[in-house]
């Protein structure tokens, strides 16, 4: 996903975090697991992200109730929100 931002020569994009994803490169369903199903390949994954912690923001500002975000999976990041 890329955006526009203006500058002073007008409009450039820049690529979003999203964009710079590991998991953009990879399986999608590694982070949709089934129920019960093992979360570790898409763990291994986001340990080496550059946008983790962006990712990990974004699905605790947008109430992600499914898959692994920010290397945490739904039940991880209820329990961060509980501790905040």
């Amino acid at each position: 996903m890329l955006s526009l931002i203006h500058g002073d020569e007008g409009y450039d994009t820049v690529e979003s975090w999203q964009d710079r994803a590991l998991c953009a490169q990879t399986d999608p369903e590694a982070f949709f697991p089934e129920k019960g199903g093992s979360t570790r390949e898409a763990k291994r994954v986001c340990v080496r992200c550059e946008v983790k912690a962006e990712c990990l923001e974004y699905a605790l500002e947008h109430d992600e109730r499914f898959g692994i975000w920010g290397g945490l999976s739904e039940r991880e990041r209820r329990k961060l929100k509980r501790r905040a």
